[in-house]
């Protein structure tokens, strides 16, 4: 066999589009596992100083050079945690209402302004944030919860900059991300078997309950892990509402600090290698929350489909 027959037998044999999606995973994953070793390297210098009492010191002084992640990860896991537990709550109702209650033309109506929501840039969310979250929880809601103050998580007073004008604009931006992902699932519940539901005599709670919920809760879940890990990596709006401080309250009407905002208010400034070392370590810590999320994510998901 000559080498021409050779070489035409191989190109006859050539998957053009096989070889360029192989290759294009393999770059994917090389490119992932270089980000990561970059993000370990250059947070080594930090972790060489200070070893785990990075994470669990809280003072954080970079005129001294003294770095402590604590009051990031605190403001983090505060702000995110309550922020999905309400957004949870408010998606399951405004996707049952779009889907289960309102009328044809109002749903469309509805539908149209969630996904408008989902597409507006964080910066100018933060602006109304600034210009009326702020205000309100200054002069409105802190009056309100008044009565609670005695309990420290609504104790002291506030400028309105806080934990919770954070809350505020987080659960305002992650809220259509998970309505639109539960109300996408519970249109995919076919029809067949919520009539089979309203024949037995089912109200439409019910029918929601124990047909349209089950069926779509794999998506739902999607959906609260991706608003989820947008509320843990949210920068511009929180960074313009929670006040920067690097302290740790309980309180949620005192100033705080997250992760992504330090990182996003202090790069540009870093002078220090160190400086620089600890921000980067925070983007590293960052993204291990991110991957923990997602895992913990799958594995649910997982125990979902065997039921």
């Amino acid at each position: 066999m000559s080498i021409l027959t050779k070489v035409r037998k191989w190109f006859l044999r050539f998957d053009p589009l096989g070889s360029i999606s192989a290759f294009s995973g393999v770059f994917l994953v090389v490119l992932i596992a270089v980000f990561i070793a970059a993000l370990l390297y250059h947070s080594a210098p930090v972790f060489e100083k200070f070893g785990l009492n990075f994470i669990t010191g809280g003072t954080w002084n970079p005129m001294k050079d003294i770095y402590g992640a604590l009051p990031f990860i605190w403001g983090t896991f505060i702000t995110s945690a309550i922020a999905i537990v309400l957004a949870v709550v408010l998606s399951y109702g405004a996707a049952y209402f779009i889907v289960e209650i309102a009328p044809l033309k109002l749903r469309e109506f509805l539908s149209s302004i969630v996904e408008l929501i989902v597409a507006i840039p964080s910066v100018i969310i933060g602006l109304w944030g600034m210009f009326y979250v702020v205000p309100f929880v200054r002069d409105t809601l802190k009056s309100i919860l008044s009565p609670l103050s005695s309990i420290p998580l609504f104790g002291g007073t506030t400028s309105g900059y806080s934990y919770m004008a954070a809350i505020i604009v987080l659960t305002f931006m992650i809220t259509p991300i998970s309505t639109s992902f539960i109300k996408n699932a519970m249109e995919s519940v076919p029809i067949e078997l919520k009539e089979a539901a309203y024949a037995l005599g089912a109200t439409k709670y019910e029918v929601f309950r124990i047909v349209s919920r089950p069926l779509a809760r794999r998506s739902a879940l999607a959906g609260v892990v991706l608003a989820y890990g947008r509320a843990i990596g949210e920068t511009m709006a929180v960074v313009m509402v929670i006040g920067n401080s690097p302290t740790i309250s309980i309180s949620l009407f005192n100033p705080g600090y997250t992760l992504a905002a330090v990182i996003a208010n202090e790069f540009l400034e870093a002078t220090t290698t160190l400086h620089v070392s600890a921000l980067i370590a925070l983007g590293a810590i960052l993204l291990a929350w991110s991957l923990i999320v997602n895992i913990l994510a799958a594995f649910v998901l997982r125990l979902v489909r065997a039921q």
